[in-house]
């Protein structure tokens, strides 16, 4: 915008650059005067700028430089130990990333909130209340996050299985392990019946593409 353009010079050259006197600004703060391109060409020229007047982005940007230079150069020792914004929200994103990286494990608060979720999320107690935080962490992302939600409401509800009446084949010697090794046993029987159900889907597949008359060699022509 033609006016925004005008008042944005005058309020450099106002407030940052003050390249003229006050009494000499009145040219370039009559922005409504059709000599305002005449003026502003002038003012470009008694600073110095290397740009015309129709290089309105690079006059800009060359004058916002010259004018972030005279308030530094006015105000050094305030601005010499400043940290930029961009360095101060880095900072800040990285404390934020790592909430826990100065937390004191020994303190009360931190051992009975531990403790606290860990009943809540039915997990085994342990000594080590990192241990337990890991496990809760685990549990939370294997159980609790949006998309395990999603997946377990998408899974069908499967018949509870008696262990006793399933033969390991071995005795480990210990009937904990022994009813683990049968756990194991049936989940991997399940995973080989969900790799078959897949193959048996893929041969009905290809098995509809050969059985098509269309493409199906045996009849030694092509088509119906």
């Amino acid at each position: 915008d033609e006016t925004e353009f005008r008042n944005f010079i005058v309020w450099l050259e106002d407030q940052k650059i003050r390249h003229y006197k006050i009494e000499d600004r009145g040219n370039l703060r009559n922005i409504h005067s059709d000599d305002w391109p005449k003026s502003f060409e002038k003012y470009m020229k008694d600073v110095n700028c290397p740009f015309k007047i129709q290089e309105r982005q690079e006059t800009v940007d060359w004058l916002l430089g010259l004018a972030v230079r005279l308030e530094y150069g006015d105000n050094a020792d305030k601005y010499k130990d400043s940290t930029p914004d961009g360095a101060k929200n880095t900072e800040n994103t990285a404390k934020n990333a790592e909430p826990l990286i100065n937390l004191d494990v020994n303190n009360p608060d931190f051992k009975a909130g531990v403790m606290a979720l860990a009943n809540l999320l039915q997990i085994q107690r342990h000594d080590d209340y990192l241990v337990m935080l890991k496990a809760i962490r685990i549990l939370v992302q294997e159980r609790l996050t949006q998309d395990a939600i999603a997946k377990a409401s998408q899974s069908k509800e499967g018949l509870p299985v008696a262990l006793e009446k399933h033969i390991l084949g071995f005795d480990t010697g210990d009937a904990v392990i022994n009813e683990a090794a049968q756990i194991l046993r049936l989940l991997h029987i399940e995973e080989l019946r969900e790799l078959q159900t897949k193959i048996n889907e893929a041969i009905v597949a290809v098995q509809a593409i050969i059985a098509d008359p269309k493409t199906d060699h045996r009849l030694g022509k092509v088509g119906r």
